[in-house]
């Protein structure tokens, strides 16, 4: 078993990183090579914009290359939900920036030719209880009615076709989402950023930063360079460097095993809809094919804010007791991969993005990123570039989390409550 992200280990790794020192000046420095920073940095440099941009270890490091590889319409909460919260017109805005994003992660996949295995597969909300039916269903009702016709309502019997366990009393189907090789895709997008002009460094973390007359000064191990602007797409492994943007989001770790490849008879005895998955639980799990037939199976197994061999082998096993739980007839197949990352959580869950503390961000994506960032990316560019309309998350107020300075430690409270929550019928 690999303790490695089975992304990046079946991806060509970006090589085309500046070799020598940081240095030099530029109208715009990005800072982390995920989604939103590649997508940030090649939108800049497509429209002519000298930019740079800055990754304390690899392209795709981060949430980028370690996520569970979904790319899911919607948000994770009730559309009733986001509209009590924030008021019909920018719930409406909030639902379709997700939407939207995986229309602009398949645009640009053909634009600049990415072989990531993009698939519409469409994915399944899973009742994970009896006691869960009713809530799904109004929710699937809402949405239909409200913002998505195309969502529909899958009963028990209707899920046999669906996936080989009976572990599940329903599922509410979103068609329009997608699934694809997150390292593929990642590793493409700084492709496509270099090509178009980026200048990219790789294992030069920004350790410090000086306002200037007309701009920043970025400091890293290697050297310094200067720009007018910079763009912030740090998410869970912001620094005390941006202690604002600490305070504000919380770091939680997330793991996934992945098998061996199934044989096509194990893959027909258990995903043989092969879409993504989640289930309702309030600790959930996510699972879904690989584009070679390994089930990936992830989720938050313990509430903590690191990520190693230790915490991941421990992860593992209690993630493999759950699928077992789900899919029985694999306990004969092997784990290949294992892995951990953390996710950059906000206390309401809702991503933001705008300018703060002297920097153009977007972050929070709260373990539902992989689908929105994309589109974040290039709404900073455009900010960057003075355009101001095309940001979903303007406006949004964002409070410090009480009592945090960056370092959560309340996690394993928060932990044992939704644990509890979940044993509940």
């Amino acid at each position: 078993m690999k303790f490695s992200s089975y992304w990046h280990d079946t991806s060509v790794p970006f090589d085309k990183a500046v070799a020598g020192p940081v240095e030099g000046e530029f109208e715009v420095a990005v800072i982390g090579a995920g989604f939103t920073g590649l997508n940030a940095a090649r939108v800049l440099a497509k429209s002519g914009v000298k930019v740079a941009l800055l990754e304390a270890e690899h392209v795709g490091y981060g949430a980028s290359g370690r996520n569970g590889g979904h790319l899911n319409s919607g948000h994770f909460a009730s559309f009733g939900a986001i509209k009590s919260r924030f008021g019909d017109a920018q719930a409406r805005r909030l639902w379709r920036a997700y939407d939207d994003s995986i229309d602009l992660i398949e645009a640009i996949i053909d634009e600049e030719k990415i072989d990531c295995d993009f698939r519409r597969g469409g994915k399944l909300k899973l009742a994970s209880k009896a006691s869960h039916v009713k809530g799904l269903q109004a929710m699937c009702e809402e949405i239909r009615r409200e913002v998505d016709p195309s969502v529909e309502w899958l009963s028990r019997d209707d899920l046999r076709q669906e996936l080989g366990s009976d572990a599940f009393h329903g599922a509410v189907l979103s068609p329009k989402s997608a699934m694809m090789h997150m390292g593929r895709y990642v590793n493409g997008l700084a492709e496509a950023a270099h090509r178009h002009g980026a200048t990219i460094w790789e294992h030069n973390a920004v350790t410090g930063r000086e306002r200037l007359p007309n701009g920043w000064r970025l400091t890293t191990p290697t050297g310094s360079l200067t720009a007018r602007q910079v763009i912030l797409a740090t998410d869970a492994y912001t620094t005390d460097t941006f202690g604002y943007f600490r305070r504000r989001m919380m770091s939680v770790a997330s793991f996934i095993i992945v098998t061996r490849p199934l044989t096509p008879e194990e893959v027909a005895a258990t995903l043989p809809g092969n879409r993504n998955y989640t289930n309702s639980l309030n600790i959930a799990n996510y699972f879904r094919l690989t584009p070679d037939n390994r089930l990936l199976f992830g989720g938050r197994a313990r509430f903590s804010a690191a990520s190693n061999q230790k915490t991941d082998t421990g992860s593992g096993q209690l993630l493999r007791q759950q699928l077992l739980g789900i899919f029985p007839q694999l306990a004969d197949v092997d784990t290949d991969y294992c892995w951990g990352g953390l996710v950059g959580c906000t206390q309401d869950r809702y991503p933001r993005a705008g300018i703060a503390d002297g920097v153009i961000y977007g972050m929070g994506y709260s373990g539902h990123g992989a689908q929105v960032s994309t589109l974040i990316g290039q709404a900073l560019a455009d900010i960057a570039m003075g355009r101001n309309d095309t940001n979903p998350l303007d406006g949004l107020a964002w409070n410090a989390v009480p009592m945090h300075t960056g370092k959560p430690w309340f996690l394993p409270i928060v932990g044992a409550y939704y644990r509890m929550k979940d044993m509940l019928p």
